[in-house]
Formats: C-alpha cells, structure tokens, sequence
C-alpha cells in the first residue's frame, strides 16, 4: 500500500494525473491503476475523475491527511534503521526562502563538517510554497519566517533576526550615512523582491508605515538580480543584512543601515512535527541551535 499511498500523496500535490506520473517516474497508466487499487482497498472513492482530475472526494481530503502520516513515518523508520546500519547519511532537502539562502550554505557547510555522509538539496522558495512541501514530504525541512504568518504545527529553531540595509550606488545621496529613514525613499527607484515573497510583504509593511508607497520598477523572485540591479546604477534596493553583505562583497555599492519600524522578525529552521525526529533532522536541529545568532 505505501507505493499507492505515494502515487496518491502526488496526484493531490500536482493535481493533474500526467505531471504526478511523471514525478514519480512511472507511466500515468500504472499511476491510475495504483489510485484505482487504493480505492478499492479502502472501499472509497478518493478523487474526482472525468477527462481530469477533478480534486479530492471529501474522502479523499481525509485520506490524504493519514496517507501523509503513513508515508512520513514510512520514510523514518526507513531512516531511522538506515542510521543504525551507516550512522548519520543519506540525503537532506532543503527548501529556503531568498533572502536566507547564505544562512542554508552556512549551516549546510557546517553540519557536513561534523557529518560528511550527507548530502544537501538546497532549493529557493517562498514562505507558502516551503510548508506546501513540507505537507506534501516534497523535503525535509525549510529556512523560512517563524513569527510573520501562520504555520501550522511544525519544529521550530531560530537562526536569526531580520534587520534590513539599503544597498544603493557608491556615488547614492544616501551612501555613507549612518542610517536611512523609511520615509526617505519617497520617490526613489526601488528593485524589490515579487509581491508572492514575505520578505516583499514585510517590506510593503515597513513603507506603509512610513506613509510611503514603494515604486517597485523592477520585481524578482532572485536577490541577485537586485544586487546586480543595484550596481549597474539607476535603482536602490533593501535587503536582509546577512544577505546585502554576502551579495555586496567586492561590488561598487554602499549599505547603509535602515531604521527599525518595529520589531524585527525571526528567521529559522522548520521541520514537521514528529516525536522524535529522524536522526539527520535532529542533528540539523542542533546544528541550527548551536550557529544561531537569534537575540
């Protein structure tokens, strides 16, 4: 039953028969017949099927909830004997939003030091599409903001608070300054991260409070297009500061501290809930405790 839970878990996740088959590396064919054999083992109908796929059965909203249990615990019994076997080895997927992508690198690097039998997929994704795949056992664990928006029921471990920079030109009005008001940039020719990013949210926040409606002229999902912006010349951009200084090494531009307009958000590792965790995630857990710099 596993395999069919797994082909069942990815037909809910792309929400399309031929794309989930092609996740799976199996033919669509064999993808139907294994949904259809799950059905017919627990004596319902679990999605909603014509020339499409058409959802979820109400049944089948249930269903996904426990086939995702199942599968979890699966997978870290599998893990959990594996560690017995090799010790700490395998491999650990990573789904981290842009602005927290050096502090991925960092902690990666670090934990393969003490542990070098395992390997890392490190992926940019926003906020929402990092729980998404946490739900969806798409990987194991995700950087993302822990106090912003809601959740859910996940492991939490803080690595960091966010405190924002301006990198502007070397010849900018504002270089050189000790700190930047968000009121000041009224006006200026920003690049920002795209409006489906958090960071992008908090930011329109921290305008907005300012009474300061941002003018984004260029949008990307990439900080280093905003870096890149920056220094070809004509727009500012703001930044995470543990960002702004990995990007702006060796780069003509300023960084120039801005004012908190409240509170600064935390930043940290996401794992789902499980009593306990697999031996790599609770290694990583206190790899993220011992490097954090959360105050």
């Amino acid at each position: 039953m596993l395999d069919k839970l797994e082909m069942f878990i990815a037909v809910a996740r792309e929400e399309h028969f031929g794309r989930a088959a092609e996740s799976l590396g199996i033919t669509q064919p064999s993808l139907s017949t294994g949904i259809k054999q799950l059905e017919e083992q627990l004596g319902v109908q679990l999605v909603f099927r014509g020339s499409r796929y058409g959802g979820l059965t109400p049944e089948g909203q249930t269903a996904l909830v426990w086939a995702r249990r199942i599968v979890g615990d699966a997978r870290q019994l599998r893990e959990e004997m594996r560690f017995k076997r090799e010790g700490l080895s395998g491999r650990l997927r990573l789904a981290v939003i842009p602005t927290a992508l050096t502090w991925a690198a960092w902690l990666a690097a670090r934990f393969g030091e003490k542990h070098p039998n395992v390997r890392f997929t490190i992926l940019s994704r926003t906020s929402v599409e990092i729980l998404s795949m946490l739900d969806n056992l798409e990987v194991d664990a995700g950087i993302s903001y822990l106090d912003n928006e809601p959740m859910g029921r996940v492991s939490t471990q803080p690595l960091y608070r966010e405190r924002f920079m301006l990198v502007c030109a070397k010849d900018s009005p504002f270089a050189g300054r000790d700190s930047v008001g968000w009121g000041e940039l009224r006006g200026e020719r920003l690049c920002l991260l795209t409006p489906d990013m958090q960071n992008r949210r908090i930011i329109n926040r921290n305008f907005a409070e300012a009474g300061v409606e941002p003018e984004a002229w260029i949008e990307s999902n990439s900080t280093v297009v905003l870096m890149a912006t920056v220094e070809r010349g004509g727009c500012v951009t703001v930044l995470p500061e543990d960002s702004a200084r990995f990007l702006a090494s060796g780069k003509a531009v300023s960084l120039v501290p801005l004012e908190k307009p409240g509170p600064a958000h935390s930043v940290g590792l996401i794992a789902p809930w499980r009593e306990p965790h697999t031996p790599v995630l609770d290694a990583m857990l206190r790899a993220a405790r011992g490097m954090s710099r959360h105050d």
